[in-house]
């Protein structure tokens, strides 16, 4: 029997053996950097933690089983998990990449791969066309990020994987924003799926982690290489703490999307707001491509307001978000990208992506609609006065 994504969430990690056999429905944690050997001649499953673990064995099935893949790994951040796919590349490969990109993996990109001779083209990846015409020879990847970080930019999911089936490259998608819960890359031909469990899988901004699921063989064993070789796995606890948090990611997930909706309703239609960046919103351009793609609008969203000082006049006055990076958390988060999330790109490469000095990024909680609603209303009140 193929269980429901609902109930995967809650019981993949304990399935076929990895629950204690005392009956624990609970994923244990194996607290040991090493493992006894019965023989010389022939070591067991495990044999020292960086290389695996029970625990995180456990949690690297259950997200390959989430995303419809074969192999799963569980990565220290959602950087971790970044750079290690983008190291299975070599010198003289180029990468296409979606210029609506999170920072961090900004800086990876242009600060880091340079240095071991991996080029990159940013695309504005809502044009297709412009995909397909910066695809080179030596293209070896395209990177996808949709919704993508800050400004909720839409890709064609079928349409980039078949530019790259037509040239022989790879497809990598950052599946942060919206989980398996609600877009599963691989069913539609993407190579590897990445994510930052920090945010929706764990869901409670109590740990740092990172993602990959891959559903080839081959390209499976190419990131364990790397991931073994660099170490940057997953600790036990976190693992645990992981399993724990991603069975609630339905009933959290979900209830923030539908409230996601009615906040994207409400700020579009507040006459001090500019742009409201959400594509569940019909106004949004990539509104019909991600509905077919997709089985929600998300969490996330993004609206801009008319400058700096009434950005700022607003984000002092809200009262029940916090103001922090991150996303994905129970507790409503709000952002600023350009001294946030990213900082790390040049001020006049976030104006080629719309992130202005008006612009303000909103994960929705599971506080209360309406007093978040309410938040929101006296706060534009307040940052109407300045202007």
């Amino acid at each position: 029997m193929t269980n429901r994504i609902e109930t995967a969430l809650i019981h993949g990690a304990i399935r076929e053996g990895y629950a204690d056999k005392k009956g624990a429905v609970n994923v244990p944690m194996y607290l040991s950097s090493t493992f006894h050997q019965e023989s010389i001649d022939e070591f067991g499953e495990y044999d020292y933690a960086r290389s695996g673990n029970p625990t995180r064995a456990a949690l690297e099935k259950a997200i390959a089983e989430l995303e419809g893949g074969n192999r799963g790994f569980a990565f220290a951040t959602g950087m971790a998990a970044v750079s290690a796919c983008f190291m299975i590349l070599s010198a003289g490969d180029h990468i296409v990449i979606t210029e609506d990109v999170y920072g961090g993996t900004y800086r990876f990109v242009t600060k880091v791969l340079p240095r071991y001779g991996i080029t990159h083209t940013f695309v504005d990846f809502t044009d297709t066309e412009a995909v397909k015409a910066a695809v080179r020879p030596e293209t070896k990847l395209i990177y996808m990020e949709t919704p993508s970080n800050p400004t909720l930019g839409i890709t064609d999911i079928r349409a980039v994987v078949e530019i790259a089936k037509q040239h022989g490259a790879l497809t990598f998608l950052d599946n942060t924003f919206m989980t398996p819960l609600h877009q599963k890359p691989l069913k539609l031909g993407v190579d590897v799926v990445i994510h930052s469990a920090t945010k929706f899988l764990s869901g409670h901004s109590d740990i740092v982690a990172g993602l990959v699921v891959t559903k080839d063989e081959a390209l499976g064993n190419e990131i364990y290489f790397v991931q073994n070789s660099f170490g940057s796995v997953l600790g036990v606890q976190d693992c645990y703490t992981l399993i724990q948090n991603m069975k609630t990611t339905a009933v959290r997930f979900n209830e923030e999307t539908r409230v996601a909706m009615r906040i994207a309703q409400f700020l579009h239609a507040h006459p001090l707001v500019e742009k409201v960046y959400y594509p569940g919103l019909p106004t949004h351009p990539g509104f019909e491509i991600h509905a077919a793609q997709a089985t929600s609008a998300g969490a996330v969203l993004s609206f801009s307001l008319p400058n700096y000082e009434i950005a700022k006049a607003f984000v002092e006055a809200m009262k029940i978000p916090v103001f922090a990076v991150s996303l994905g958390g129970v507790e409503s988060i709000l952002s600023y990208p350009a001294k946030m999330s990213h900082a790390a790109m040049e001020p006049e490469e976030r104006a080629k992506r719309g992130i202005t000095d008006g612009l303000l990024r909103f994960s929705v909680g599971l506080e209360n609609e309406d007093d978040l609603i309410e938040d929101f209303t006296q706060a534009l009140e307040i940052a109407n006065k300045i202007k």
